[in-house]
């Protein structure tokens, strides 16, 4: 990995409080250019990329999501449900109406390997943002057909993240990554490069 695309890398952090400064539609259009070229399977290119900016529809997505999250939070219990409160995740989600740009990231539900392809365009965009100084969060309804009806799509394609986009209005750190030495294995599970602390 290149120094400036591993720096990008580690800096991105997830963020839910924006600044309301707007974000010029020409970095948006920029980073899709980048997600774009992501590689996808059988190059069908299944991702779609609706760019939200409008108040009265960051609203309506906000609302849709939130009645699939309080349907969500009304069935957790136990470990899940301690965890979420621990965290300080809620039903509520201002972030989809205070940031100034949404993007909602939707897949072709024909496509081959869909899932996968899109992901790795949304990776793109992490990483693209991150060279504007832009943040976000990448975040997934629990019932995403509830924003999906505000956004008018094809039945043929499902929603898969929204990312609001915008500059930073907290000091959040990025969370703690497990050491590279805990995650990568030579030849066999298990086996530690000889170089490696074991």
């Amino acid at each position: 990995m290149t120094q400036k695309v591993k720096k990008y890398a580690e800096g991105r952090r997830s963020v839910r409080a924006f600044k309301r400064k707007p974000v010029p539609i020409d970095i948006i259009l920029d980073v899709l250019d980048t997600a774009h070229y992501a590689p996808s399977g059988a190059n069908e290119q299944p991702w779609r990329f609706i760019v939200i900016d409008d108040s009265d529809t960051k609203r309506k997505i906000r609302e849709a999501s939130e009645k699939g999250e309080r349907e969500m939070y009304e069935k957790v219990s136990g470990s899940f449900k301690d965890w979420l409160l621990e965290h300080g995740l809620r039903p509520v989600k201002p972030f989809l109406e205070e940031a100034p740009v949404l993007i909602a990231v939707l897949m072709s539900s024909t496509a081959k390997y869909a899932r996968e392809s899109v992901w790795v365009a949304v990776g793109y965009i992490l990483l693209a943002l991150e060279e504007y100084g832009l943040v976000t969060v990448p975040y997934t309804p629990s019932n995403t057909s509830y924003p999906l009806e505000v956004l008018a799509a094809p039945k043929d394609y499902r929603l898969e993240v929204i990312l609001p986009i915008g500059l930073p209005d907290d000091d959040s750190q990025r969370t703690d990554r497990m050491s590279l030495e805990s995650l990568v294995y030579y030849n066999l599970w298990g086996n530690k490069h000889p170089v490696s602390p074991r």
